[in-house]
């Protein structure tokens, strides 16, 4: 039995892993489970699995579930919980689905074990690929990426020289308002904004397939985890979520790789990696698989996506401070504070007055805070109500 590790283990993509580990015959045991705040559905999963440690990251969430543990389960707590976790587990895959900031120094206490990291936190990239990735190699942990574009790419140069890339094509869903006018963006509801048509996914992700700065931020990891120039990476608008992204080589030859719009298989794809291990997961499906359309991105009705690409040109802190300012714009607008676009609007103002050098993990904080303070002085000029 493999065990894993499974941080954010109540989010979308914890649920989602551990589905795989209940097939029978998955050959996955489960080493280690944390949240932050949901301490009943962690319970319930702790009640399931039994693993021989836990983590809540909220101390009165910890508090309540305490009384409830079975026998054999150590439940860890406090703001160092998933590091400690990730130092005392015995497990052999990592599967880290914590989302934002919050994941990022969980990423380098596996990158110190040695262990592979499927990451699905793509903050850990966004804000410091330039730290981790060496810190990966240094401690000889392997990285396999979980998000389904970057699994696809990862597939597609299975076997491949990278020295042989054209370019990357990293497809799109185009989300909610893929035909929407600027007009019903402008005016957008929550609930509408969080309608994705193809994907189930936490809220931050699907406000980000909402105005693809979701798409934003995956450029900047397939920047980081395959070594790629702006240059050579392009966004497509695929709406059927089937191509779940393309690799271009010098010859002219594109390499794709398809499935259904189901995170279980790039999770999958990950735990058994290198090996592809038997699933019941669908392949192809003549009736989804029927027609496939792809168009290019309006960066007129979606000018997020540009900010990537000057985030790859800068460097440094630059995508710290994106994100920083994302995650303070769409916690605003889920709040109702401030309409759709402007959140683009926040994170470009903050990129312009924050971003830098950033040589260690203690100036990336800097740029983090610097950055949240200053999207939310944007926030308070947009929104008399912030």
């Amino acid at each position: 039995m493999k065990p894993l590790l499974v941080l954010g283990s109540t989010g979308s993509i914890g649920r989602q892993t551990l589905d795989l580990v209940r097939e029978q015959g998955s050959g996955l045991s489960v080493a280690g489970l944390a949240a932050h705040t949901s301490w009943e559905a962690l319970g319930r999963q702790i009640e399931e699995f039994r693993p021989p440690l836990a983590a809540l990251i909220d101390e009165d969430a910890a508090d309540r579930l305490r009384p409830h543990l079975p026998p054999g389960t150590r439940l860890l707590s406090g703001p160092d919980a998933l590091v400690q976790l990730v130092e005392e587990a015995r497990f052999e895959v990592a599967v880290h689905g914590v989302v934002g900031r919050a994941g990022l120094e969980a990423s380098f206490a596996v990158a110190r074990t040695g262990k592979t990291l499927a990451l699905a936190n793509k903050e850990s990239l966004v804000i410091a690929g330039e730290l981790l990735i060496p810190a990966l190699a240094a401690g000889g942990s392997a990285l396999v990426p979980v998000d389904s574009e970057h699994s696809a790419i990862a597939q597609c140069l299975r076997g491949e020289d990278s020295g042989r890339i054209r370019k990357v094509l990293l497809t799109a869903s185009g989300g909610p308002f893929r035909t929407a006018t600027a007009e019903d963006i402008a005016t957008a509801s929550v609930e509408q904004a969080l309608a994705h048509p193809n994907w189930s996914m936490g809220p931050r992700i699907t406000i980000g397939s909402a105005t693809l700065m979701n798409k934003t931020l995956e450029v900047l990891e397939v920047h980081h985890l395959f070594g790629l120039p702006g240059s050579q990476i392009e966004v497509v608008v695929h709406p059927q979520s089937i191509v779940h992204s393309m690799v271009e080589f010098c010859d002219g030859s594109v390499v794709a790789q398809l499935g259904p719009p189901d995170m279980r298989g790039p999770i999958h794809y990950a735990v058994h990696h290198p090996d592809r291990a038997p699933a019941s997961l669908t392949g192809f499906d003549l009736a989804s698989f029927s027609r496939l359309d792809f168009e290019a991105p309006d960066l007129q009705r979606f000018p997020a996506l540009g900010l990537g690409y000057r985030c790859i040109e800068r460097g440094g802190s630059a995508g710290c401070v994106l994100n920083a300012a994302d995650e303070v714009a769409v916690a605003a607008f889920l709040e109702g504070r401030i309409p759709l676009p402007a959140i683009a609007e926040v994170v470009e103002q903050a990129l312009e007055a924050c971003a830098g050098p950033a040589p260690t993990l203690e100036s990336l904080q800097a740029a983090d805070e610097a950055a949240r303070r200053h999207a939310e002085q944007a926030l308070a000029a947009l929104s008399p109500t912030a």
